[in-house]
């Protein structure tokens, strides 16, 4: 049986915020890429946020290189917007 994995809203919440901060501190990254485009698309895949929340929780930082996010931790792991 597969599990769905999801977070809590609280969670979603504070994860974007987390991930909002590191986006916009590293603007000059993301010239031809908007916050709200990305957190469109991770809000509407509770998968990837479950994901990008377990790597947060680990040590990485998951940061956004053109349209996929990758994240930095022991080994990178690309999860596709």
């Amino acid at each position: 049986m597969k599990t769905l994995h999801t977070l809590l809203s609280k969670d979603n919440e504070k994860l974007l915020h987390t991930l909002k901060v590191r986006f916009e501190k590293n603007k000059t990254r993301y010239l031809v890429i908007e916050w709200l485009a990305v957190q469109t698309k991770l809000e509407n895949n509770n998968g990837k946020l479950w994901s990008l929340n377990e790597m947060e929780k680990t040590g990485g930082e998951p940061v956004v290189v053109g349209n996929e996010i990758i994240g930095v931790a022991n080994t990178y792991t690309k999860i596709l917007l």
